[in-house]
């Protein structure tokens, strides 16, 4: 067993990412905020409607847009998510082979 806060060499394929996989993983992350971020906003604009109603012309228009991007971006991050755990998943052949060497 190994100490808290310690990971076992071989137990996180964080070391050997790709580019490709890298720039996925920035993708999502850029997702994920993205979501949370309208999330938050679509919450604020929607208490403000209820709480102040402001009956400017502007205002009718604009407050429902955070739920307009939410409903956007929830998809494309689900999308990019399965592209990254399908790449996480799937083991390079080059690195298959140096583990079974390295059993060996």
């Amino acid at each position: 067993m190994t100490a808290p806060g310690r990971h076992m060499p071989c137990s996180s394929p964080l070391h050997h990412r790709s580019p490709t996989t890298r720039r996925t993983t920035r993708a999502v992350q850029q997702a994920g905020r993205l979501l949370c971020w309208s999330l938050a906003a679509g919450m604020t604009t929607a208490a403000t409607d209820l709480i102040a109603s402001p009956r400017t012309p502007w205002w009718e228009a604009t407050w429902p847009l955070p739920w307009y991007l939410t409903c956007l971006t929830i998809p494309a991050w689900a999308l990019l998510r399965a592209h990254e755990k399908a790449a996480l998943s799937a083991p390079d052949h080059d690195q298959l082979q140096d583990s079974w060497d390295q059993a060996a």
